[in-house]
This record gives C-alpha cells, sequence and structure tokens, in this order.
C-alpha cells in the first residue's frame, strides 16, 4: 500500500482497498501459470509419522480439496508493475512461520573487477517477521578482508545478516494480539480491522481462482510430503522467475 495521508483508519483502509484494486484479476487462461495447489501426502511432522490428506479420518479418498496453494500475484499499479508477488500458505509443512521476505533486484552493473568476481552475488533480502520470533531481518553481501585478497586483487564477498527482534529489544512487555485487538474495540479504534468494500474486493480476486479449481478438479492432484516446504510444481512457479522460496 502506499502511505496514508495520516494515520487515521480510514485513510488506512483506503489505501489497502487501492492495492486489492490494482490486482491483476485471474482468468481461465492465467490460472494454471500463476498457481499450484497440492495435498499433502504421508511424511514426518515434528519427528512423528502422520498420514497423508486423504488417510485422514473423515476425508475422502478422491478429495479434491487443496491443502496446499502457491500463486504469483501481479499489481498493476505505477510503483509495482512488473513486479511478482509471490504468496504461499499450507498445512503440515516443515514449521508454521509467517513472514514476508523482500527479494532486492541486482544492480545493472557490477562495479567489482578482476576475474570471477563479482559475479554471484546473491540478492539482498529484506525479511519481515510476522511469527513466531516477531521482528525484521536483512541479509546482504559484505566484502571479505584480509591481505591474501587484496594480493588476488580480487573482490570477494560473504552474505551477511542484521537482525532485529521484538522480544531482545523490548522483553516479552508487549501485549498479546488479541488483547490489543480487544482494547481496540473497546475504545473504537479500527485501524487493524478490515472495512466491507476490502472484504469485497479480496474475494473477487480469490473467487475466479476458486470457481476454476472447482470446476477444473485436478488429475492427477500434486502432493508434497507432510514435512516438507511444497511441491515440486510450486518450485517450478517460482523457478521461472530464476528465484526459489525462502527457507525461514
Amino acid at each position: 500500500m502506499e502511505p496514508p495521508a495520516q494515520m487515521s483508519a480510514n485513510a488506512v483502509r483506503d489505501e489497502k482497498v487501492k492495492v486489492l484494486r490494482s490486482i491483476r484479476w485471474f482468468t481461465p487462461e492465467t490460472i494454471p501459470g500463476d498457481t499450484v495447489r497440492a495435498q499433502y501426502a504421508a511424511g514426518t511432522s515434528k519427528d512423528k509419522q502422520v498420514a497423508g490428506y486423504r488417510d485422514e479420518p473423515d476425508v475422502n479418498k478422491e478429495s479434491q480439496t487443496p491443502t496446499y496453494a502457491a500463486v504469483r500475484f501481479h499489481v498493476d499499479n505505477w510503483r509495482w508493475k512488473g513486479v511478482p508477488f509471490y504468496v504461499r500458505s499450507g498445512k503440515r509443512l516443515t514449521k508454521r512461520v509467517s513472514e514476508i521476505a523482500v527479494h532486492f533486484q541486482a544492480p545493472p552493473h557490477l562495479m567489482f573487477g578482476g576475474p570471477g568476481a563479482g559475479h554471484n552475488l546473491e540478492p539482498n533480502v529484506l525479511v519481515l517477521r510476522v511469527q513466531p520470533n516477531e521482528g525484521v531481518s536483512l541479509n546482504f553481501e559484505v566484502k571479505v578482508p584480509g591481505a591474501a585478497v587484496a594480493l588476488t586483487q580480487q573482490v570477494e564477498v560473504a552474505p551477511v545478516d542484521m537482525d532485529f527482534t521484538y522480544s531482545e529489544a523490548f522483553g516479552e512487555t508487549a501485549a498479546p494480539a488479541y488483547e490489543t485487538l480487544l482494547l481496540d474495540v473497546m475504545i473504537g479504534e479500527m485501524t487493524l480491522f478490515t472495512r466491507s468494500d476490502e472484504v469485497e474486493a479480496a474475494w473477487r480476486l480469490i473467487d475466479p481462482l476458486l470457481e476454476y479449481w472447482a470446476q477444473n478438479p485436478a488429475n492427477p492432484m500434486p502432493t508434497y510430503p507432510a514435512g516438507s516446504w511444497g511441491p515440486k510444481e510450486a518450485d517450478e512457479l517460482i523457478g521461472r522467475e530464476n528465484g526459489g522460496w525462502r527457507t525461514p
């Protein structure tokens, strides 16, 4: 979202609605190339053997209900035109985590000279951890110091992390999320709550996808082992941009 004109509930929610209305709608032609659905199969979760989704109690053996989804979104506005947004969510993954990772593009020209220098730089990544271990981290590459490096006239780089966590900075004094929301309800503060036009805009985006999946059953349904990070089809989806999913 763009910065709101003021820090008020309506101003913040207006900007959220603008973003949702700028996201490109799915069509039957784009859905197969921009989305992946899957179900978890038998595997190991939290050091325990678990059954696949269709072998769970009371689940239809032919169920087409996805337990995993990966989607590529496009935001067609001035700022984000041409930048893909990848979203994935699933059950029985390696661990429970919610985060946003921003992968920065490589510069058009690398200043580092010398044979083999600077050609394998990884993109800088800014990670916003929502839960657990709330905080922010920045991964980037730095020049490796040392006389041996200087003598070879090559620039060697290595990845490093800068990390901030709320618990380390402020201790365990932060109020639980639902306690904050309940307080907002009592004082009439609506900034963190979803307005009706935002809900409608979000469903207008997702309804065509759900309808397509209902009318076009997967044959076969992609699967992924319980305790993994998802199906290979999701890796192939993001791999088209020469990228990969971040492993928390």
